[in-house]
Order: C-alpha cells, then sequence, then structure tokens
C-alpha cells in the first residue's frame, strides 16, 4: 500500500524542505563526507541496503545523510531509488558455499573443519562507552590501521570453508537439496518487486520479503517464537560472513555455451539454523529440520531471525510468528512505517464525519434526556395533585 502527500499550501511545504534543510546543518561547522558515513558506520550502511533491497553501500550512505540518520527513511529513500532503474541483466545464482570468508562461527559444533573464526564482532567486547573516540584524530586512526597490517600474517588466496550443513547432509542428518544440472532446469523465482504476493505464498517469495524485512521487527517476531509464543528455538549449525562473486550469463554466448562475466563481489551473512527433527516420509530417515537466513552485509541478528521465522513459516501453528501473513505483511519498513506516518497527513474528512456523529448523538441524548425531564415533571405534578385532593377529603 502506498501513500502519497495531499496537494496543498505549496509554498508551507516548500518552506518546511527548507527548514529541514536548515536543522540538519545549522549546528555544524563542516559536511560529513560521504566516504567517511560509508566506511565508519559500516554495520548501519549494510541495514539499510537490506532493507531498502539495493545493494550500494553509497548510495545506502547518501541516504543516511539525507534521512538525518534514520534508517527506516533512508531505507525508504533507496527503495525508492532503486524502482526507477532499469534491470538488465539477471544474476546468476550466488553460492555462498563458495564465499570467501572473514566470519564463520558454529553453536552446534565445537570443532568444525577450518576451525571457528571469530572475525569482526562486537560479541565478545565489554559494552561500555569509549570516550577516547570523542577525541579520535585522523593521524592516529591512520596510524592504528598501519600498525595493525604490520602486525597481521597475510595468507595468499582466499578463504574458502565447507558448509556445516552439507556435512550433515552426507551423514543423511539433514535433507539433501535437489541442484538442477543446469540453468534451464532452475525454477524462476517468484519476484516480489515485479508481481504482486498472495498468501499462502510460494518459498521464494516468502524468503524475499524476509530478507528486505526490519531487523528490529524481525528480532522482535523471531524472539517471541524463542519465549514460547512458537515452536522454534535452533541452534546455530553456521554462521557465516564474507564476500561472494556475482557473475551474469554472458550477454553474446550461444545457446549452448556457458560463458559468464564477473561485474563484481558483495558481502553477505549466511545463517543456517538446525532446529528439531522429523521422519522423512519418503526415505524412513530421521533428519533435522532447516532454517535459512540470508541478507546484504553483516547483519547477524536479522540472519538468524530471519532463519527462526523461515522455520516457524514452515510449521503449523497458532503463534504470530507462525502466521505467514502476520509476519510477512508487518515487517516490511516502508510498508509499516509508511502507514503509520500517513496518519500526519489531512484527515479532514473523516475526522469530521465522525465529529458529526458525535454531536449528533449528543444532541439526540439531550433530546431524550428533555423529554424524560418533561415527563419526571408531569408525573411529579400529577402526584402532588392527588396527595392535595387526599388533604382535602375529596
Amino acid at each position: 500500500m502506498a501513500y502519497v502527500a495531499v496537494t496543498g499550501g505549496q509554498e508551507a511545504i516548500a518552506e518546511a524542505n527548507s527548514l529541514v534543510n536548515f536543522y540538519r546543518v545549522k549546528d555544524s561547522k563542516q559536511s560529513i563526507d560521504i566516504e567517511l558515513i560509508e566506511k565508519q558506520l559500516r554495520l548501519l550502511i549494510d541495514r539499510i541496503m537490506g532493507e531498502g533491497g539495493m545493494y550500494s553501500p553509497e548510495y545506502a550512505a547518501i541516504a543516511l545523510k539525507q534521512a538525518e540518520g534514520d534508517p527506516a527513511e533512508a531505507a525508504f529513500l533507496l527503495r525508492a531509488y532503486r524502482s526507477t532503474l532499469p534491470r538488465n541483466h539477471y544474476s546468476l545464482t550466488v553460492e555462498p558455499g563458495d564465499m570467501r570468508v572473514i566470519r564463520r562461527i558454529s553453536s552446534s559444533f565445537r570443532d568444525v573443519p577450518g576451525g571457528q573464526i571469530l572475525g569482526p564482532t562486537y560479541d565478545y567486547t565489554h559494552r561500555m562507552l569509549n570516550f577516547s573516540l570523542r577525541q579520535e584524530s585522523d593521524e592516529a586512526m591512520v596510524a592504528f590501521a598501519k600498525e595493525y597490517m604490520a602486525e597481521v600474517d597475510i595468507v595468499e588466496g582466499s578463504l574458502t570453508l565447507k558448509k556445516v550443513a552439507d556435512l550433515l547432509r552426507e551423514q543423511g542428518l539433514m535433507a539433501k537439496i535437489a541442484n538442477a544440472e543446469s540453468r534451464e532446469q532452475e525454477q524462476e523465482p517468484f519476484d516480489i518487486t515485479r508481481q504482486k504476493m498472495t498468501i499462502p505464498s510460494t518459498r521464494a517469495a516468502r524468503l524475499q520479503t524476509l530478507a528486505r524485512g526490519e531487523t528490529g521487527a524481525m528480532t522482535a517476531l523471531a524472539y517471541s517464537s524463542m519465549r514460547g509464543y512458537g515452536v522454534v528455538h535452533p541452534t546455530i549449525g553456521e554462521l557465516r560472513v564474507g564476500y561472494t562473486a556475482v557473475h551474469i550469463p554472458y550477454p553474446y554466448s550461444q545457446d549452448d555455451e556457458d560463458d559468464t562475466v564477473y561485474i563484481g563481489e558483495m558481502m553477505l551473512t549466511e545463517v543456517e539454523t538446525i532446529n528439531s527433527f522429523k521422519q522423512d516420509g519418503d526415505s524412513g530417515e530421521v533428519q533435522f529440520l532447516l532454517g535459512y537466513g540470508l541478507c546484504f552485509g553483516q547483519n547477524e541478528v536479522k540472519g538468524i531471525s530471519m532463519a527462526i521465522l523461515e522455520r516457524s513459516l514452515e510449521t503449523e501453528g497458532t503463534a504470530p510468528a507462525q502466521d505467514e501473513e502476520f509476519v510477512l505483511t508487518h515487517i516490511d519498513s516502508v510498508e509499516s512505517s509508511g502507514f503509520v506516518s500517513h496518519l500526519k497527513l489531512p484527515h479532514y474528512i473523516t475526522f469530521q464525519s465522525s465529529l458529526d456523529q458525535i454531536r449528533k448523538v449528543q444532541v439526540q441524548t439531550q433530546e431524550k434526556a428533555q423529554i424524560k425531564e418533561n415527563e419526571q415533571d408531569a408525573d411529579d405534578r400529577g402526584k402532588a395533585e392527588q396527595k392535595n385532593l387526599q388533604h382535602s377529603g375529596v
């Protein structure tokens, strides 16, 4: 659902827009560089790209600066811009198993092939304000980066690791994925940006909607399931963060050729959770159920929440996190913030209608009260007359 601002006092609206820009810069002595926003607020940039549905750190930084740091407004700006872009190519299916890993952990297994790789994370830091950041200088920041790089042993090549879920599949502990032998055999996924999603939806539509969902809303719903308002409380089989190459088919290749063009790489967070097990109807084997989450950048809370909700929506039940329509229609930041914010637009007619109804009821109530009062007065006069007659001996 979309709402468009009402055309009205254009001069007042123009002044309001100018005032917004004034409040953004009035107490500042210098402008924040877009590159600084992109590099030093990377986790917020990753969140905006995910909710905006567009992988572009630079444009996400511009949107964040324009929105004065409001993530919902920045995601709205990014998604609006994305809708104006032509779609020239479709990328080939990205395989996160080939990811150039910078972080990879498993809470299900202590020892996994390749080991636990903590990578960049706040998980093991003390949550204490670092007041030294107030005096952080450009020179100190650059010096630290150089010093750190000098102490790090650079390993040639990229670090790719086999996925934990694949190891479980090899042992028959998790259902295998039916891989298509070629691109022609792959089913074309549902596109939520061009097709209207209906309930019940396909798994492709659910995953796309979850991937663009608002981090806080998804976390709240996933938390509800873990606390008992649902049945999903998994362990993390594997969480990995890293860079994945993106390829598109070579535009001038023949039908029987499989040439591709490398167009770049993007950072992804992938989470595979291990849930309760069930017996496979075909083979009779008892296997774990998988929950899956994948999102732009490093956004681990969202990835975990996505995996919980994905499994919740595959499980029958009456909890909020198991209600497909409830979940998918409430986690979208643009839809939800837009619907709530539309209350600021003029509602004069609807409110006036309610006001007229209240006044009409008030008039009717007063008329009924007056009639009742008149009847009571007449009754009181009748009783008084009857009493006088009795005293007179009639």
